[in-house]
């Protein structure tokens, strides 16, 4: 049976290793967490001035609103502040920044109504973020940065932590992918431009759905089943995710069961060590490797 803990006090370990079996995390709003959407908040509404962003869609052409998150979401995702946040949201978390690597926060939006849900606002489908040539062992936390409801989140099938599902991960290659998104005209293209493997079979509709305040986090392994909800509120949608590995797991082999990924490559590359920054060894990443680079990127950097 999945479990959902709420303001836990499981040490990380004992979180990582029930996060591995299915079960989910919530964490209310932090000191930490407050911060980062603090600081989220003062770039998006700079960036949207002089509309709200939460309705900006509503005032600005499709072609414009996506140039204009094709220069915010990369300004936030690299933005130095963001590293130190995170390091503190990972300890107020307890967990160990010595030995927890994490990826950039990416800053997801989600328009209301359908008015952007491709390219760079794409809306993911029903997937596993190991689909996508996350580890086993990754940890995703989610925030929303303004409020949200129960039907402007995100949907969870925990039950098929361990279960099988059809999907078609098998096109994607973590390398090939680095390479098309440093075309930043094919982030802001249409829905073929970005390649995004999904369930392939038809899923329950009984789902979970969480309410997160904005600074607290929905903790959950990379491995659990999950989809974006359709936006029907009236209001863009705003969150922060990042991700985290323990190396000391990732050295053990241990995560959540490998049931049905047949994408390669790996995302092992972009994790940085919360303490200063510095990468995993070589030698452990070749250890979750899998496919052929060929003409591919093997880590992403953005321009300028």
């Amino acid at each position: 049976m999945t479990g959902v803990w709420i303001d836990s006090t499981h040490a990380d370990d004992v979180r990582r290793a029930r996060l591995y079996g299915g079960d989910l995390y919530i964490s209310s709003a932090s000191r930490a967490g407050r911060a980062l959407i603090e600081h989220a908040r003062a770039m998006i509404e700079e960036a949207f001035a002089p509309h709200d962003p939460e309705t900006a869609q509503y005032h600005m052409a499709v072609g414009d609103y996506a140039a204009l998150l094709g220069r915010l979401k990369p300004a936030f995702i690299h933005h130095p502040r963001c590293k130190e946040l995170l390091r503190a949201v990972i300890e107020e978390h307890g967990a160990d920044p010595e030995k927890t690597y994490f990826d950039v926060p990416k800053l997801r939006s989600s328009t209301s109504d359908g008015y952007l849900t491709t390219g760079i606002a794409l809306a993911f489908p029903p997937h596993r973020d190991t689909w996508y040539s996350a580890p086993q062992a990754q940890i995703n936390f989610w925030t929303p940065v303004y409020d949200i409801t129960a039907d402007n989140g995100m949907s969870f099938w925990p039950g098929y932590i361990d279960k099988p599902v059809a999907n078609n991960s098998g096109t994607y290659n973590y390398y090939q992918w680095n390479k098309t998104r440093a075309n930043t005209a094919a982030m802001i293209g249409d829905a073929n431009t970005r390649i995004a493997p999904g369930a392939t079979e038809p899923l329950p509709k009984e789902d979970l759905r969480f309410v997160t305040g904005c600074g607290g986090f929905t903790i959950f392994a990379a491995a659990q089943l999950h989809a974006s909800l359709a936006n029907t509120s009236g209001k863009t949608r705003f969150s922060i995710d990042f991700r985290v590995v323990n190396v000391d797991d990732l050295v053990a082999g241990l995560g959540a069961p490998n049931v049905d990924v047949k994408c390669t490559g790996t995302a092992l590359r972009d994790f940085m060590r919360a303490t200063d920054q510095a990468r995993l060894p070589e030698d452990l990443i070749r250890r979750y490797d899998s496919g052929e680079v060929g003409d591919g990127v093997l880590v992403y950097e953005p321009a300028g």
